[in-house]
């Protein structure tokens, strides 16, 4: 009894991977590698079935006579195990990686899936084809996810999506380890650094400052050692002093030119408004001599609305006409500060606190002479202010205020008056005597020390 010679068959080759979800489930099925190819229809001419004659290289040739004459529209039909068929509408396209005169055929559904023929034992394409689910879970385990840059519009989406554009709503402050020595070599531990971050936090709070919690890490800062600090931090390399590490403000290595490099463990404390920041526009006129309210600073550094002033008889201030005073006065039923957090879109806000302890924030004397300089030039003061209560509570207390139609001016920035001139209307023209001052600090790590003024407010 003779045997049975095993057939070769033209089979399909996969190429360029399918993008489409329907591969493997719903609608109608794409060509897979192993699939026999049964009939293959160029345009107009009629078909042409199984067994090819040349096998793969006679359809190369077909393919080719058909791409020359500008003939590319190819219908496939291919066998899928004993009974499964399937069908493709292709164009022919050259496959420049297969060699010359080398073609394959493009799906005019999905240009990403692209397939070629092979000459393959039957028995091999039946191995190939197994069951529908060897196949999803064969094609499961090659499947990559594939990653890329696409650009992004950065300052559009900055400008128009923020609710003040190109400024985070993120506040940080970043608290460095108090050191324990003038020289700064050795310092408390990141225990005590975590404690002060938490102090000022809910001191901050308890003072009436509307702010919540959002996170808090520590920040890795490099400095240079020197001395005993080096040889003790930077020969900690057993593993019992690493566990010391853990709690400790400053450690040090070796650098390859040999330089001892400390690394100061400071704690950045990450805040946010209450429920956000509220914009408000003073406008100003020509015969307006006071703002109409005065700030001060909490013990934290947080600059505050610390009182306003009635109208006068027969004038309306601009505190008032803004609806700064209505606004502070809901913010003192509610035992809350006033907040300002920026001033022309600019942060206000404390920062940091240095190695010695001291807060670094921004001085009240030189925020009233920005003020009043705005005040004399006659240009609209924008401020924002943290927020305290539900949005819609507030914003029908100053929905008689803010003109919904005026878009919010953005003052320009001014230079410091000449001495003379600012001495003149720095403060309240009626309070001159209110006097301010600052002085280096020659002591500590801070470039300048905030003093008490001579009287509580700073009034504008």
């Amino acid at each position: 009894m003779e045997r049975s010679q095993p057939s070769v068959v033209v089979a399909i080759e996969c190429v360029a991977s399918s993008s489409k979800a329907e591969e493997w489930g719903g609608g109608d099925a794409v060509l897979q590698t192993g699939d026999v190819v049964e009939e293959i229809k160029i345009g107009a001419s009629p078909p042409v079935r199984s067994p090819f004659k040349g096998g793969k290289g006679g359809l190369m040739k077909t393919l080719h006579s058909s791409f020359k004459r500008g003939d590319t529209s190819i219908h496939v039909k291919v066998r899928r195990g004993r009974d499964e068929c399937a069908e493709l509408q292709a164009c022919i396209v050259p496959h420049e990686a297969g060699g010359k005169r080398q073609y394959v055929l493009r799906s005019i559904h999905d240009p990403n899936y692209a397939v070629g023929f092979v000459d393959k034992m039957e028995s091999e394409c039946m191995e190939l084809q197994g069951t529908r689910s060897s196949r999803v879970v064969c094609a499961l385990s090659k499947a990559q996810l594939h990653d890329g840059y696409v650009a992004y519009p950065w300052e559009k989406k900055m400008r128009e999506g923020l609710p003040i554009p190109n400024s985070s709503i993120f506040l940080s402050m970043l608290i460095l380890p108090k050191a324990l020595d003038r020289s700064s070599s050795r310092y408390h531990s990141l225990e005590d650094t975590l404690a002060r971050a938490n102090a000022w936090l809910e001191c901050s709070r308890i003072s009436g400052v509307p702010i919540q919690f959002m996170n808090v890490q520590t920040e890795a800062l490099l400095t240079k050692i020197s001395g005993e600090t080096a040889s003790a931090t930077v020969n900690s390399g057993s593993l019992s002093d690493l566990s010391n590490l853990s709690n400790a403000s400053l450690y040090g290595f070796e650098d390859y030119h040999g330089v001892d490099i400390g690394v100061v463990k400071a704690v950045r404390l990450w805040y946010t408004a209450a429920v956000g920041e509220m914009p408000i526009e003073i406008q100003l006129k020509e015969d307006d001599t006071k703002l109409g309210f005065a700030i001060s600073r909490t013990d934290e550094g947080f600059i505050y609305i610390s009182s306003v002033i009635d109208d006068d008889q027969d004038k309306e201030l601009p505190s008032t006409r803004s609806g700064l005073r209505d606004l502070y006065k809901e913010a003192r039923a509610a035992s809350k500060l006033l907040v300002i957090s920026r001033v022309s879109n600019q942060k206000v806000l404390p920062w940091s606190v240095s190695a010695s302890g001291a807060i670094r924030c921004f001085d009240t004397v030189s925020l009233s002479q920005k003020l009043s300089l705005h005040r004399h030039a006659r240009k609209p003061i924008l401020l924002h202010v943290l927020m305290w209560d539900k949005p819609e509570i507030i914003a029908d207390v100053m929905s008689h205020f803010i003109p919904s139609a005026h878009p919010l001016a953005q003052p320009l920035p001014l230079p410091l008056p000449e001495p003379e001139m600012a001495e003149g209307f720095s403060l309240d023209d009626s309070e001159s005597e209110t006097q301010g001052r600052l002085e280096r600090d020659t002591a500590g790590d801070i470039s300048f020390r905030f003093h008490n003024f001579a009287t509580p407010n700073n009034w504008v």
